[in-house]
This record gives structure tokens, C-alpha cells and sequence, in this order.
């Protein structure tokens, strides 16, 4: 399941980063490890939410039958 954020932003970020002349070969090799775990948590946090959604449908006619919402 893909992520409801676009990482456009950051993959052109990590390309830069890949180009820049003045940092050392560990300098991009951390960064770029760095932006890499921002994607992951950020899908890791859109499948929770759409998880969650997908919860609150099944959810939602229960309470509505107990009158609770």
C-alpha cells in the first residue's frame, strides 16, 4: 500500500545530495540513509491511517445501531 504523501520532494533532496561536490562520500551515504527512513516511516504512517479508515467503516453502523453516534 502506498502512502497518502508524495515524496517527490524528498527524492529530489536525496538527488542532490548524490551530486553535492562538497560533502564527503559518509557525509551522502548518512543523509541519504536518513531521507530513505523518512519515506518509510511516512508510508509506514499512511498504511496506518488507511488501516484505521478502513476500521471506522466496520465500526461506525455498530455504533450507529447502538445509538452512540
Amino acid at each position: 500500500m502506498s502512502s497518502h504523501k508524495d515524496h517527490t520532494h524528498l527524492q529530489k533532496i536525496k538527488e542532490e545530495v548524490e551530486k553535492a561536490p562538497h560533502l564527503s562520500e559518509d557525509e551522502k551515504s548518512e543523509t541519504i540513509k536518513r531521507i530513505e527512513e523518512w519515506i518509510a516511516e511516512d508510508r509506514a504512517e499512511g498504511t496506518f491511517y488507511e488501516e484505521l479508515l478502513e476500521i471506522t467503516k466496520g465500526i461506525k453502523p455498530i455504533l450507529a445501531e447502538l445509538g452512540l453516534i
